[in-house]
């Protein structure tokens, strides 16, 4: 196949050189489609994102799809792409969705392809919207510029969960011979099967976040000030539009970072987690412009993170888990206060996943609502509160500790442009109490207990230590024994993801799914501490979680702190054993 000529000419050099080496890394083996669908550098080759394998894997989708939607041909799926490009391969976002749309639409299945770039939420609200049969979203989200991704949906408005996953991975390996005009995308522009829903979504979205605006007056007088990023990713226009929908001034966008560009020529990693160093830029422009409040969005807006300047002139940058305590209590609020919503306080939920924070669960206590936990990561979150909506229950907001926020029931999904722009609400709403987001933090520590986590990760790259690491926690105290203390902390209750295994359980069992593919222990211990350890089903590292929650009342917040720093030590020190296992540590 000479379709693509830049990716044949990469491996013809390859072929002349002899390099059997890099030819085994580029047709060894092929990417693996998971839940999260794939995700990899964009280049040659089966183990990487070109043409070929983007067709491959829209083959194997689009005759899965026809196997499991009878009407398949009626309803139909959409897509969209973020600003990604690969000038060496050839390859981008927008060419692959374009691929994408022409393997569905030589099939006869309408494809809904969005004709300019958006955020990855509006593929699940379109899905949700239009009654569509799936979804794709290609972007490689805040991974490196090399990479690109194929996110799927399925017809609920959620990501896939499993056995959807191996369902096409298996249909990808039964389609991988390209269709008759697989390459000739320009066969789409004048086919009667390919819409545009672009304009349709930008008007409806924001018609529908706005059932999250309570405070269009104070919007509207607000003098407060914000700093707004995309770096270098799609959010820009789209945060514009949200403040303008709820009647908010329009934040300050950093100019160097607004515009899309592949090359993410300002930020060493474009992803908003990493904190202050891709915020540097955006710290200087709030500076310049009296802003109080930095509103950052990972590259393809899905995300959210939050800085805040302090009375001393520092800039403190919220975590995930914080955040999603002061959205957590805001969405709360608001629907107690205002909410035109009839039902009542037991129909309510809020979910958050298992490595978050527990804040959430001390809120539904005292409030009398509901908490549910979820394993790690949107797709179940989202999964999980369409069950729940289908059986007439509100589901107010959902989070992970990953910077990752569903503020709003109509997207299944997180949504870094509505977290964005309810944050500005709250933030506004606070001012005219007097009030920062750290100050409004601390009150809802006060009033359901303080809640303080510490996370971190080593790096491995030998899957055997890995698998050993874990395997010696099993059989800590001799065989199939877990440790009973990890240093001079008691361990009350562990919960095994990867067995099963749980001592909380009356027959020790565990209630959420298990996955024998991934590694995930919970311990907890008898000083109210919880810690999580688990590998990344992305990249070469195990993580961990950890979280103390003091009831309300105990506020001496530093000394838990200590508490938990010393909890952390330990489980480094006991249960990682870096040393020994030579694990590289996350450098700061």
């Amino acid at each position: 196949y000479q379709q693509n000529p830049k990716t044949c000419a990469i491996v013809k050099q390859l072929l002349a050189e002899g390099n059997a080496g890099e030819l085994q890394k580029y047709f060894g083996s092929r990417m693996e489609f998971g839940t999260a669908g794939l995700r990899a550098a964009m280049g040659a080759g089966i183990s990487h994102m070109n043409d070929l394998t983007i067709i491959q894997t829209t083959q194997g989708f689009c005759r899965y799809l026809e196997k499991n939607f009878s009407d398949l041909k009626k309803r139909g799926v959409v897509i969209g792409f973020d600003a990604r490009a690969h000038l060496s391969s050839g390859g981008s976002s927008k060419r692959f969705a374009r691929l994408a749309a022409n393997a569905f639409i030589s099939q006869g299945v309408p494809v809904y392809l969005f004709s300019d770039i958006v955020p990855t939420p509006f593929v699940p609200y379109t899905v949700t919207h239009l009654k569509l049969c799936a979804g794709i979203m290609v972007t490689a989200s805040h991974n490196p510029k090399q990479d690109n991704g194929y996110k799927v949906y399925w017809g609920n408005g959620a990501q896939i969960i499993s056995p959807h996953d191996k369902g096409i991975s298996q249909a990808i390996e039964e389609n991988q011979e390209p269709w008759p005009q697989a390459w000739d995308d320009k066969l789409i522009d004048s086919s009667p099967l390919l819409h545009d829903p672009y304009a349709m979504v930008n008007k409806e979205y924001f018609k529908d976040i706005q059932k999250q605006c309570f405070y269009r007056n104070i919007n509207k007088e607000t003098n407060l000030k914000f700093v707004h990023t995309s770096v270098h990713g799609v959010g820009h226009k789209f945060v514009q539009l949200a403040f303008k929908a709820f009647d908010l001034s329009p934040p300050f966008a950093v100019p160097e970072q607004k515009d899309p560009d592949p090359d993410f020529p300002t930020v060493k990693y474009p992803n908003p987690e990493e904190g202050k160093g891709v915020l540097t830029l955006s710290f200087a422009l709030a500076e310049k412009d009296g802003a109080r409040i930095i509103l950052a969005n990972d590259p393809d807006a899905d995300r959210l993170a939050v800085a805040e300047k302090q009375e001393s002139g520092e800039w403190k940058v919220f975590s995930g888990n914080e955040l999603g305590a002061l959205l957590g209590w805001w969405i709360f609020t608001c629907w107690k206060n205002n909410s035109r919503d009839t039902r009542a306080i037991k129909d309510v939920y809020m979910l958050s996943s298992t490595v978050s924070s527990k804040i959430l669960r001390a809120i539904a206590l005292k409030e009398g609502f509901h908490f549910e936990e979820t394993l790690t990561g949107f797709k179940w979150m989202g999964n999980r509160a369409k069950q729940l909506m289908d059986q007439g229950k509100a589901v107010l907001f959902a989070f992970e500790e990953a910077i990752g926020y569903m503020c709003c029931p109509a997207v299944l999904d997180k949504d870094g442009v509505s977290a964005a722009v309810i944050t500005a609400e709250m933030a506004s709403f606070l001012a005219t109490r007097n009030l920062s987001l750290s100050q409004q933090l601390k009150a809802v520590y006060d009033e359901y207990g303080f809640h303080i986590t510490k996370a971190s990760y080593f790096i491995c790259h030998d899957p055997k230590v890995i698998q050993q690491l874990f395997d010696n926690l099993r059989n800590f105290d001799g065989k199939n024994t877990y440790p009973k203390s990890c240093g001079r902390f008691k361990v009350s209750g562990i919960r095994d993801l990867t067995t099963g295994y749980d001592s909380s359980q009356p027959d020790q069992k565990a209630i959420l799914p298990t996955s024998k593919s991934s590694q995930m222990i919970t311990f907890t211990f008898a000083n109210g501490g919880v810690a999580t350890m688990r590998t990344s089903g992305t990249e070469p590292k195990i993580k961990y979680y950890s979280e103390l929650c003091a009831p309300p009342g105990n506020s001496d917040v530093e000394q838990l702190k200590k508490e938990l720093d010393e909890l952390v030590n330990a489980l480094e020190k006991h249960f990682f054993q870096p040393e020994k296992n030579k694990l590289q540590r996350k450098t700061e």
